[in-house]
């Protein structure tokens, strides 16, 4: 598929077929998101997929609203920055999401990208904390958003 092509066909996907989504395809999204640039290569984003589906219909809760479709995909991933390694890790991060974004395009799936970073639980609880005590994410790790992954 052309650059353009690709940027043309992505958009955010909310709805998605009950089929899993194999573990090969998900990593091959995590190698093209470790492509992506950061500032002074620091490389501070990681990444944790999320396949249970228990954990994915609390992950939809992580936000009062705009992150339900996560209890329907096959997949989430979730995109965290080392705040110690980089200044600039939500930049850095950001980045690496839109390459994840794309490459679930490139792989015929669709996915709706699920900002975390400032945002609150329905209940009123940060969304970023919720979901690094559903996790276990520990400091310096700071959850900037969540990728919903699945078959259209």
């Amino acid at each position: 598929m052309e650059f353009i092509e690709l940027i043309n066909k992505r958009h955010s996907v909310r709805s998605y077929k009950n089929e899993e989504i194999a573990d090969e395809i998900l990593e091959k999204m995590i190698d093209c998101a470790k492509m992506a640039p950061t500032s002074r290569n620091k490389k501070p984003c990681d990444y944790i997929i999320v396949k249970d589906k228990n954990l994915l219909e609390a992950l939809a809760k992580s936000k009062a609203g705009g992150s339900q479709m996560l209890k329907d995909a096959g997949a989430a991933i979730v995109v965290t920055g080392d705040e110690e390694k980089s200044d600039v890790w939500v930049e850095d991060c950001s980045i690496a999401m839109t390459y994840l974004h794309l490459a679930a395009v490139d792989l015929g799936l669709g996915s709706c990208w699920v900002q975390i970073r400032k945002r609150q639980t329905l209940e009123g609880t940060d969304s970023g904390e919720y979901i690094k005590n559903l996790l276990g994410i520990k400091k310096p790790y700071e959850v900037l958003a969540v990728l919903s992954v699945g078959v259209i």
